[in-house]
C-alpha cells in the first residue's frame, strides 16, 4: 500500500491492513516490517486487541492442523526424502499435470499437436532464447529441480527419435545479441521449426513489471526470420 501512494508510513499502513482483516505480510529480507508497527497502533488506539486477537487466531489453528506443532514423530512428512518426491508415481503425476495445463490459443490448420510418428524423418529445427536454456524455464517462486529432471523444449523433442537441429538465435531472454544467420542456416535446412520465445524472470516478475506485452529485445525480428 506503501508503494501504491494508498498510505504514508508503515505505521498507517498497519493500520489500515490489520482493520481491512489482513493478518499476513510477505515480508521477506526486510528489517523494518509493516507488523512491527503493530504495537504503536495498539498504543495509540488505531486497533484493538481484541481484533489482534481475531486475526491471529486463523493462522496459528491453520498451522496447527498442519502439524507445525507436533513432535517430528508423529508427523508422518517428516521421514520423507527425495527418494520419495522424486519416484516415479510422482514424477508420472506431475508430467500429466504439465499436459493437461497447457493451453493452445491458436491452430491454424490442425497443426498441433506434432505426433512422434510423424516426425521420425522430419527434420525439425527448435530455436529461440527458450529451446535450450533450462535456467530461463521456471516462473518466479518456482522451485529449483534437479537439472536431470529438466527438460527443455530441444531435450524433449529428441527423446522422440527426430532430427533434431538446435539455434538459440540469441542466449538469454532479453535478447540484446541476435545473430541472424545462425538461426537462418538451421532453419532453411528443417522441415517442421518450434520458435521458442517469451520474458522470464530476467524481463519481468514480481516488482520488475513492463509498461507493454512486445518481445524482449530481437525476439520479434527472430520470429519474423524463422517464418519468412
Amino acid at each position: 500500500m506503501l508503494g501504491h501512494h494508498y498510505t504514508h508510513s508503515f505505521l498507517e499502513t498497519a493500520v489500515a491492513s490489520v482493520n481491512a482483516g489482513c493478518n499476513l505480510e510477505l515480508s521477506y529480507g526486510m528489517r523494518n516490517n509493516v507488523f512491527m508497527h503493530i504495537p504503536q497502533a495498539l498504543a495509540m488506539g488505531n486497533i484493538t486487541l481484541q481484533m489482534l486477537r481475531d486475526r491471529v487466531r486463523p493462522l496459528f489453528y491453520t498451522r496447527m492442523r498442519l502439524g507445525e506443532f507436533d513432535p517430528p514423530a508423529m508427523n508422518p512428512y517428516s521421514s520423507l526424502d527425495l527418494s520419495v518426491v522424486q519416484s516415479p508415481e510422482h514424477r508420472n503425476l506431475s508430467l500429466e499435470a504439465a499436459v493437461k495445463s497447457f493451453v493452445l490459443l491458436k491452430n491454424v490448420r490442425g497443426t498441433l499437436p506434432l505426433q512422434a510418428r510423424d516426425l521420425r524423418g522430419q527434420r525439425l529445427a527448435v530455436v529461440g532464447p527458450f529451446a535450450d536454456n533450462p535456467r530461463v524455464l521456471f516462473g518466479d517462486y518456482a522451485p529449483v529441480p534437479e537439472r536431470r529432471y529438466i527438460y527443455t523444449p530441444r531435450r524433449g523433442l529428441e527423446t522422440l527419435g527426430a532430427n533434431v537441429s538446435f539455434a538459440a538465435g540469441c542466449g538469454e531472454p532479453r535478447c540484446q545479441r541476435y545473430s541472424r544467420a545462425e538461426l537462418v542456416r538451421v532453419v532453411g535446412a528443417a522441415d517442421v521449426v518450434l520458435v521458442c520465445l517469451g520474458t522470464g524472470i530476467d524481463v519481468e516478475t514480481e516488482a520488475k513489471d513492463r509498461s507493454d506485452l512486445s518481445l524482449p529485445g530481437h525476439q520479434l525480428e527472430l520470429l519474423q526470420d524463422a517464418v519468412q
